[in-house]
C-alpha cells in the first residue's frame, strides 16, 4: 500500500492554480494533507486559496519545461515534508486547430507541458520513491488520450504519448511497490474552453470551416459540461487513498461513453486489418 495511514501524506501536484487541479489542492489541504503545488503564479494559486488553511502548503514557481527548476522543486518539497507520497502531473492545456495549422512552436510547447514537463518530474521524484520503495504516481491524461477528434490533433498527441510514457513506467516501477495510475477525464467544468486555458493557432486555414464551426461551439460551452471537478479531484484521492484502481481511470460519463465507442470501433478494424495482416509473416 503506497498511500501512508500514520501521516498525513504528501502530495506533489502541477498545474496547481485552476481548474482541476485547484480543487485537487483545496481538498487535500481540507483534508490536512502536506502539498506541493506548483505554478506560473505562486499569487494566483494562493489568492485562490484565501478562504482554506495553507499552512501544509508549498507554493513552488516553476517552468515544467526546465528540468533544473523542476529538479529543485522536488528537491524543496522533500525537505520542507520529508519525501513525497503521491506525484499528479497535472498541468495541461487545450489546444483546437487543424493538424496543418499547428506551428512548429505550437506543437512544441503544447509537449513541453505534457510530456517534457512529466518527464522532467518523474526524473525528479522516482528516485526517491524507489529508495523508499513506496510511492504512487498519478498522470492526469484525457478521454483524448484514447479517442480523438478533429481539430484536436496536438491535444491529442500529447496525450496519446502521455499513455504510452504511463503505460510502460507502471511495468517498470511495479517492481518498487510504486503504483502508478492515468486519469482520463470527459469534459469537466473548468477554465479548459475558456482562452486562459485553451491555445488557438496562430493563422488559420479556410479548408477546415468544420473546425471552425466546432471551435466556437467549445468557446460556447463552459458551464455546460457535464463533468464536475470538485468530484473528479475526490475521485483521484480515492485513487490514491485506496490503491486498487485500473491502471486506466476513466471520469465522467461521457468518458466511459467515448471509451466504448473506441472499443467498438477498434475491434471492427482489427477484424477488417486481419486478412492482410498475416500476409507480412515469413513463409519459411
Amino acid at each position: 500500500m503506497s498511500y501512508p495511514t500514520d501521516r498525513p501524506a504528501t502530495w506533489f501536484v502541477t498545474g496547481a492554480s485552476r481548474g482541476l487541479g485547484l480543487e485537487l489542492v483545496t481538498q487535500l489541504l481540507q483534508r490536512g494533507d502536506n502539498v506541493a503545488a506548483t505554478t506560473r503564479s505562486a499569487g494566483r494559486l494562493t489568492g485562490a486559496l484565501a478562504d482554506v488553511d495553507t499552512s501544509r502548503l508549498l507554493p513552488l514557481e516553476v517552468s515544467l519545461a526546465d528540468e533544473a527548476d523542476v529538479k529543485a522543486a522536488v528537491a524543496a518539497a522533500e525537505e520542507r515534508f520529508g519525501g513525497i507520497d503521491v506525484v499528479v502531473n497535472n498541468a495541461g492545456y487545450g489546444f483546437l486547430a487543424a493538424v496543418e495549422e499547428a506551428t512548429d512552436a505550437e506543437a512544441r510547447e503544447m509537449f513541453d507541458v505534457q510530456i517534457f514537463g512529466v518527464w522532467n518530474v518523474l526524473r525528479a521524484a522516482l528516485p526517491q520513491m524507489r529508495a523508499r520503495r513506496r510511492g504512487h504516481i498519478i498522470n492526469v491524461s484525457s478521454i483524448l488520450g484514447l479517442t480523438t477528434f478533429p481539430g484536436w490533433g496536438l491535444y491529442c498527441a500529447g496525450k496519446f504519448a502521455l499513455e504510452g510514457l504511463t503505460e510502460s513506467l507502471a511495468a517498470e516501477v511495479a517492481d518498487f511497490d510504486i503504483a502508478v495510475n492515468l486519469i482520463e477525464p470527459g469534459y469537466m467544468r473548468t477554465d479548459f474552453l475558456r482562452p486562459s486555458s485553451l491555445g488557438l493557432p496562430e493563422s488559420t486555414v479556410d479548408a477546415y470551416p468544420a473546425i471552425r464551426e466546432m471551435t466556437q461551439a467549445h468557446l460556447a460551452m463552459p458551464g455546460t459540461q457535464l463533468g464536475d471537478p470538485a468530484r473528479a479531484a475526490s475521485a483521484i484521492i480515492t485513487v490514491a487513498v485506496e490503491g486498487s484502481a485500473p491502471l486506466h481511470q476513466l471520469l465522467g460519463s461521457d468518458s466511459l461513453g467515448f471509451a466504448d465507442a473506441r472499443l467498438e470501433a477498434l475491434r471492427t478494424e482489427f477484424d477488417a486489418a486481419k486478412e492482410l495482416a498475416v500476409t507480412s509473416d515469413h513463409q519459411d
